[in-house]
């Protein structure tokens, strides 16, 4: 009886944490159907306007094509390393792999402003500045050790039998790999590529120091139409980015079920 009680408890103090974190970013949503030309709350009147200038301007689906470029091109640098790394370190299993994995870390750690005014020093005399390679680069280094949590904690899970019994019956390294670990630890990997993926989607402290006229993300686009004109179409945007996450997010959650019911007996 207790326990069922402290279980629903928890359950309701989640949801109430959930829509704690989550309201604030929904108010964007009647913010964006104002008929207004500035940032207002609509009172009566419901307008498209914005989603319109959103989705016709050049400047803002330009905008849309680089993040959009930027982020899967950080997801995919970020994932094979993260995950090149994760399984490094899981079998070098000793003290010292330990505060490897400490370091590489640090950019979760290290608060972005320091990161950004980093990478805008080592990327002037590279001539990384405000170009695409720049900030792939910038945003794979900050999203690569999100990557190596999730897939360190899909290999703490993985039984080491498995690879010994690849690797009796001929299997090569290389193989093993392929046929066997990412296989059992694919929920890590898909995890470790989605967040790698918002975390340069959503982006913008280091982006506003490596970027200026080149490349011009959607959160750097955003934030200059807050800074100088309030224009709606800001929020439209940001309803589009809040949509973008939530599909990735339930596309993540049916792959993993998929792969759940995949590996049930």
């Amino acid at each position: 009886m207790t326990s069922g009680l402290f279980s629903k408890f928890n359950r309701v103090g989640a949801w109430v944490l959930l829509l704690f974190l989550v309201t604030p970013a929904l108010i964007a949503i009647p913010v964006s159907l104002t008929p207004k030309r500035f940032l207002s709350m609509p009172k009566g009147e419901l307008s498209l306007r914005h989603f319109q200038k959103l989705f016709t301007s050049e400047e803002w689906l330009s905008s849309f094509f680089q993040s959009g470029v930027i982020a899967v091109s950080t997801s995919l640098l970020a994932t094979f390393l993260g995950t090149l790394c994760a399984i490094g370190l899981w079998r070098v299993s000793s003290k010292y792999s330990e505060l490897m994995r400490a370091f590489l870390l640090l950019p979760l750690i290290i608060p972005q402003i320091i990161s950004a005014m980093a990478f805008y020093r080592l990327w002037i005399p590279l001539g990384l500045l405000d170009s695409y390679a720049g900030l792939i680069l910038a945003h794979t280094i900050l999203a690569a050790p999100m990557v190596l949590i999730t897939v360190s904690a899909s290999l703490a899970t993985f039984d080491p039998k498995w690879e010994q019994a690849s690797k009796n019956l001929g299997a090569s390294n290389w193989t093993t790999m392929r046929l066997v670990i990412l296989p059992s630890i694919k929920p890590g990997v898909f995890a470790g590529a989605l967040f790698a993926f918002i975390l340069s989607w959503d982006e913008i402290v280091v982006t506003l120091f490596i970027s200026k006229y080149t490349v011009y993300t959607l959160p750097r686009r955003m934030w200059n139409g807050i800074r100088e004109n309030t224009d709606p179409t800001v929020a439209a945007a940001a309803v589009v980015l809040i949509a973008i996450t939530l599909i990735a997010f339930v596309i993540f959650s049916i792959m993993s079920r998929r792969n759940d019911k995949s590996e049930a007996p």
